[in-house]
């Protein structure tokens, strides 16, 4: 009995395996750079010399710099869902909403580059995959749930809560940067919203 095919799926198996933690590297390298220089601070090629290949292998993972950055886009809006998922929502409506609050600070403020990647779309040119912009909208879908568990979850007040709390976090990573100077806003920023919410359209 032969066994060509098995060692076939083997052999492609291992391609896959390699090319996954491959391109999970490039990734890596990608943040990295962003975090120390910005994000259009870098070139494909600056990712290559890092990753130990040269510049045209890149393109067998990523075609241009704007599909590196759509994976980092997905990557970052994976990072938030787990963030999501390990947070507790249980207790009063407003607990949970304070601690969705703090949740969406904390994760942006702990990380400038991907909080201007996800939030603050200043790439000229760079608008997400459907398949990634589908992680961001799972994401606002949880957010609207808590938000309708306090009695505040139409459009228009989910808009306005991340308007003010994306705010908040630029402020906080622009003006304060290691400090708490906006961080002690964010109790006081939900109980104004929900005093102050304006009428569901």
């Amino acid at each position: 009995m032969s066994t060509t095919p098995v060692a076939r799926d083997r052999r492609t198996e291992r391609r896959t395996e390699r090319h996954l933690r491959t391109r999970g590297r490039i990734l890596e390298v990608a943040w990295a750079l962003a975090r120390d220089r910005g994000l259009a601070g870098w070139s494909l090629r600056d990712v290559a010399v890092q990753v130990g290949m040269r510049a045209p292998s890149l393109y067998v993972y990523f075609d241009s710099k704007n599909a590196l950055f759509d994976a980092m886009f997905a990557d970052g809006y994976r990072a938030l869902l787990d963030r999501i998922e390990d947070t507790s929502t249980d207790g009063h409506p407003m607990q949970v909403l304070r601690r969705a609050a703090h949740l969406a600070f904390d994760f942006s403020v702990e990380d400038p580059a991907r909080h201007q990647l996800l939030f603050l779309r200043t790439i000229p040119g760079f608008t997400p995959s459907a398949e990634s912009y589908a992680l961001a909208q799972t994401a606002t879908a949880r957010l609207t749930a808590v938000l309708r568990a306090a009695g505040v979850g139409s459009p228009a007040q989910v808009d306005l809560w991340t308007a003010l709390f994306t705010g908040l976090a630029s402020q906080q990573i622009s003006n304060d940067p290691g400090g708490d100077r906006w961080d002690r806003l964010v109790d006081g920023a939900v109980d104004l919203l929900i005093e102050r919410q304006p009428s569901a359209p």
